[in-house]
């Protein structure tokens, strides 16, 4: 019996998922297939949580714009899901109960933030209020960065994390260009620069020279905004390394193996993306 996984989203065809998951599944010769499971409307998740209830499917990746809206769903939500109330990883436990966990925070965390030196001393800006910005902050948090500012086009959605978040400080979005220079750590978690969509408006001039800059988007693997930074030698990263670390730790609540990131892998995670 073939085990199924997947990954559900909207928009969800840019996913490299299925290629990240069913490289590991062959590697470790696991009889299972993941693909990209198409759900169009928050209406139809109860109907995904009853399969995987009934073993239909056996566990899910949750991706924009459902990693908050599937909490209600599930039985228990637990270690990072709990603290964010963002949720991307689905299984069921051996009691039956359906377990939202959040892998995201592991995934920044692993990619990048263990290599910050003197963190505690660092400012770290926020761009986007949306589904993995919650896990943004922890992961900054659990680094040791203290102060945390938020920016967003909606300024309700700050508040909102505010409330859950009490030491972030919030930015007015039209301040942005010229607030950027404050920053030793700017992360984009919006969706500007993502293959299809809209980028920046502006370029990133008044900035620290020694600026770290994250992109949370691997599709592209490098956005408009990262290319500048990177001609004006900016230490900038892609969401491509936490995008395959919250793979790892999705794949290992599934199957209980923790997986080899290797060249091989990467290299096809690459090619797939041109």
């Amino acid at each position: 019996m073939i085990k199924k996984f997947g990954i559900i989203g909207n928009p969800i065809k840019h996913s490299l998922s299925p290629v990240l998951h069913n490289y590991w599944f062959k590697k470790y010769k696991i009889d299972a297939n993941y693909s990209i499971i198409d759900l169009k409307d928050e209406n139809n998740l109860p109907e995904i949580i009853d399969q995987i209830k009934n073993k239909e499917i056996s566990g899910i990746n949750v991706t924009l714009p459902y990693k908050q809206k599937i909490v209600s769903h599930v039985d228990t939500i637990v270690n990072d899901a709990e603290i964010t109330s963002s949720v991307n990883t689905i299984y069921l436990d051996n009691q039956g109960n359906i377990i939202g966990e959040n892998t995201d925070v592991f995934g920044l965390q692993a990619a990048y933030l263990k290599e910050i030196d003197n963190a505690s001393k660092k400012k770290a800006l926020i761009i986007g209020a949306g589904g993995v910005s919650p896990s943004v902050i922890l992961s900054l948090q659990k680094s040791g960065i203290q102060e945390i500012s938020i920016t967003n086009r909606t300024r309700e959605k700050c508040i909102f994390l505010k409330n859950k978040f009490s030491s972030l400080k919030m930015i007015e979005w039209n301040k942005l260009q010229e607030e950027i220079k404050n920053f030793d750590i700017i992360i984009n978690a919006t969706s500007l620069g993502l293959k299809g969509n809209k980028d920046f408006d502006f370029n990133f001039e008044k900035i620290k020279s020694n600026l770290i800059y994250i992109d949370t988007i691997y599709n592209p693997l490098e956005t408009k905004t990262l290319k500048y930074l990177k001609k004006m030698n900016i230490k900038v990263f892609n969401g491509l390394n936490m995008f395959i670390y919250q793979g790892q730790k999705a794949f290992y609540l599934w199957n209980k193996i923790n997986p080899e990131i290797d060249e091989k892998l990467i290299d096809l995670l690459v090619k797939n993306l041109k």
